[in-house]
């Protein structure tokens, strides 16, 4: 294909019976972090909320009165398939599209709002194609490619037009989420015949990574899995079309992994009150990457926005990850002596820092160990703070298992914890405020089970485990009077018995 012909594709398509022009909308927060000026394409403010509403349209509109009476058929994880289903209805036209059993509950009911028949199949964006060709030959229904398709990748290069059309100054580079490569192959295919000094630089998720690796390897490379979390570009095998052009034209593929996204997530949060979803963020997590690995400052970025379709259950996680991915908070496993004196001891290190998660149950033998994590950039020096004194460290902050897994199975019954009181604590949140809490407890008894995790509200929850003596009760509700806080007695709670209580009792 001619360089001049896709340019005139892009230049006639038809996609403003359905989409918008999208704004380039500053994000001053990011800006002002990264040394560089940030500009978002807000592809999340279409009407399905992705930019795949473009491409979807502009084959569509373009098919004969026959081929719409016969219906349209697709696969799609979930952004396409709205699209497709939009456009349909907007034709008037029976729109069939088949999506893997594994995409979010919030796409397919979207879907089906729009008028759009789903056939939920297989596990991968990969198995529902297959499906769908079969019935695409069976049905005589016109298929609607995702991304292999030359009038869909024109829909989405109306992206770049927009870009600079809406931006005449300077822009040192563009980035995009790449999937099947259509948005990349897209907006290069245009910004690279206008403004060819411009970089175009796609984005992939660590999981998903069959355009990058075709790329390298110079031919399609299909992969055997791919990970969901960013499921809007979970593709075993990219098409020619886009591998062809994103190959010639796409200055470089960045690869970022889950927590880089998630951290990317936030911060378009902060500049726009917009959630993304992973795919939709991809390219502001490649962008912050990019410029940290080169230093670049004084320069006009722009990543596109490319969706917002997120099941809200899936925020928890995010939530979780986001400091993490800012490199803002570290994990560490910490050794401490299992003699009294030693959990007080290793507050003090942690000084004025601000506690993200406590987790610590008494142990049998000489030791203990302590899950803790702490907003630092400085992991290093957390590290040598734990040594100096004294502590046995291991930093896990790059450790899956442990980010996913273990920070919610510390703990346990500890035969040693005789005499255990159980209680729930609430105080209000602030930097410092745990070891705020932590001075106000009594040296008299020794703590025997610890939980804290700071989830950005306004109140701090900590669930502590006591050892109090039965002479010592009535002191101790002395104590708990006058501590300030609020509090709860979860010593009899079935779940904490069935648990954590020592066992045969107290």
């Amino acid at each position: 294909m001619a360089d001049n012909d896709f340019l005139r594709r892009v230049l006639t398509a038809r996609v403003y019976d359905v989409a918008v022009e999208t704004p380039l909308h500053p994000a001053p927060d990011l800006s002002r972090r990264l040394g560089n000026e940030i500009l978002f394409k807000r592809e999340d403010l279409q009407k399905v909320f992705s930019f795949k509403i473009r491409g979807a349209y502009n084959k569509m509109v373009q098919l004969s009165a026959v081929e719409r009476e016969r219906g349209v058929v697709a696969s799609s994880a979930g952004n396409h398939a709205q699209g497709v289903a939009m456009a349909a209805r907007h034709l008037g036209c029976r729109a069939l599209i088949v999506m893997p059993t594994t995409a979010p509950a919030l796409k397919v009911d979207a879907v089906r709002a729009l008028g759009g028949e789903v056939v939920l199949h297989g596990d991968s964006y990969s198995d529902a194609f297959a499906l769908a060709e079969q019935l695409e030959a069976e049905r005589q229904m016109t298929f609607v490619h995702p991304f292999d398709d030359l009038d869909v990748i024109a829909g989405q290069g109306t992206i770049g037009m927009e870009i600079l059309r809406q931006r005449s100054a300077p822009i040192e580079a563009i980035f995009v989420a790449i999937g099947g490569g259509g948005l990349a192959a897209g907006v290069a295919g245009y910004v690279k015949q206008v403004r060819p000094e411009i970089a175009v630089i796609g984005v992939q998720h660590s999981e998903s990574t069959a355009m990058a690796q075709s790329v390298a390897a110079g031919r399609l490379v299909e992969l055997d899995s791919v990970g969901l979390f960013s499921d809007g570009t979970a593709v075993k095998l990219v098409g020619e079309k886009t591998f062809a052009m994103v190959h010639e034209l796409v200055d470089e593929i960045i690869v970022v992994d889950t927590d880089e996204t998630c951290a990317a997530i936030k911060d378009a949060f902060t500049d726009t009150r917009s959630l993304l979803e992973p795919a939709g963020a991809l390219a502001i997590a490649g962008l912050k990457q990019h410029i940290a690995g080169t230093g670049v400052s004084g320069r006009a970025f722009v990543a596109v926005a490319s969706g917002a379709n997120m099941n809200f259950d899936r925020l928890r996680f995010v939530a979780e990850r986001a400091e993490i991915g800012e490199r803002r908070e570290a994990v560490f496993a910490v050794t401490l002596p299992e003699r009294p004196g030693s959990f007080r001891r290793f507050c003090k290190v942690l000084g004025a820092r601000n506690v993200t998660e406590f987790n610590y149950r008494m142990a049998e033998g000489a030791d203990a160990h302590v899950f803790v994590g702490v907003n630092t950039s400085d992991r290093a020096e957390m590290v040598g703070a734990f040594t100096d004194a004294g502590f046995a460290s291991l930093d896990l902050t790059d450790d899956e298992f442990s980010k996913a897994h273990l920070r919610h199975l510390v703990g346990g019954r500890s035969d040693q914890a005789s005499d255990e009181l159980l209680y729930r604590f609430e105080f209000p949140e602030r930097p410092g405020a745990l070891t705020d809490f932590l001075a106000r407890l009594a040296p008299d008894w020794n703590i025997s089970l610890f939980h804290y995790r700071n989830h950005g509200a306004d109140t701090a929850r900590v669930v502590i485990g006591i050892q109090v003596s039965e002479g010592d009760l009535a002191d101790f509700d002395r104590f708990l009077a006058g501590l300030g806080y609020r509090y709860w007695n979860e010593t009899d709670n079935a779940a904490y018995r069935l648990f954590l209580a020592r066992a045969g009792g107290l």
